[in-house]
């Protein structure tokens, strides 16, 4: 639940993951040619394409983690699984939101999207008297579906700004070099260019909408007819692989999911 425990949790056992990956079918890391990873993801894809070392990757993200709850605990926030309708208007739902909280009297409220998932998949985070109004208004803006999602605070949104200056120190102290394959940014859904971009991107990440039905348009994209490749997810849970579903099926069908552990275990 805490992000401070959660994101080097997820770190550590995406490249476990890969670990195992590389026992089990090694021409899959032999021939990797693109990776990303989501939010604190995105550090773990960094090392397993020689951008970062594991160590100094590991500890950036601690800092990152500690700095994110430090930010979480000044204000009630939170974050918002939303499925809408075709017509629903994401950027205007969170204007009501906002407007509503200034009128109970809260300076500066935040209400935005913070994960582009897929079509009509958002996650929208912000203060809580924000998320709470869009779920007490849900069917008016046209959302089918609205579910709290169990974490800290309201991550990629302007209330992560605390955590900015503490993960901009501990990068600057990193070595971080050009990846060396492709390595897709969450802020913009384009392919890092070397290690100065790396660090600029991931201090801008924290307050930044996560662009990831972008990103998959972007990894996949080819000629018609060409082949899809094969893609692995490596780590806890199968959310990405869903996501994938809903963006490109055809990418989907060549989809595999590598777990720590093996199910009998």
């Amino acid at each position: 639940m805490k992000t401070v425990h959660c994101q080097p949790a997820v770190f550590v056992t995406s490249l476990a993951a890969v670990e195992r990956l590389s026992h089990e079918g090694p021409a899959a890391i032999e021939n990797c040619v693109a990776a990303a990873g989501f939010s604190v993801g995105e550090f773990a894809a960094l090392v397993f394409s020689g951008a970062m070392d594991f160590t100094e990757a590991l500890y950036a993200v601690k800092v990152r983690a500690e700095a994110m709850q430090e930010a979480s605990e000044r204000v009630p926030s939170g974050m918002l699984s939303v499925i809408g309708r075709p017509e629903a208007k994401y950027s205007y739902a969170c204007l009501q939101a906002r407007e509503h909280c200034q009128s109970l009297g809260l300076q500066d409220p935040v209400c935005s999207v913070a994960n582009y998932l897929f079509p009509d998949g958002r996650v929208i985070a912000g203060h809580q008297q924000a998320l709470d109004f869009l779920q007490k208004n849900s069917r008016k803006l046209n959302f089918l579906r609205v579910r709290p999602l169990p974490v800290s605070g309201a991550f990629h949104t302007s209330l992560m700004e605390p955590a900015v200056e503490p993960l901009r120190e501990v990068l600057r102290k990193l070595d971080i070099s050009q990846p060396s394959i492709s390595v897709y940014s969450n802020v913009d859904a384009k392919r890092y260019m070397h290690g100065s971009h790396v660090r600029r991107q991931l201090v801008k990440q924290l307050t930044s909408p996560v662009k990831w039905e972008q990103t998959l348009h972007a990894m996949y994209e080819r000629r018609q007819g060409e082949d899809f490749p094969h893609t692995y997810e490596v780590g806890p849970g199968k959310q990405l692989g869903s996501t994938l579903q809903k963006c490109n099926m055809k990418a989907y069908k060549n989809y595999t999911h590598v777990d720590v552990i093996s199910p009998e275990n």
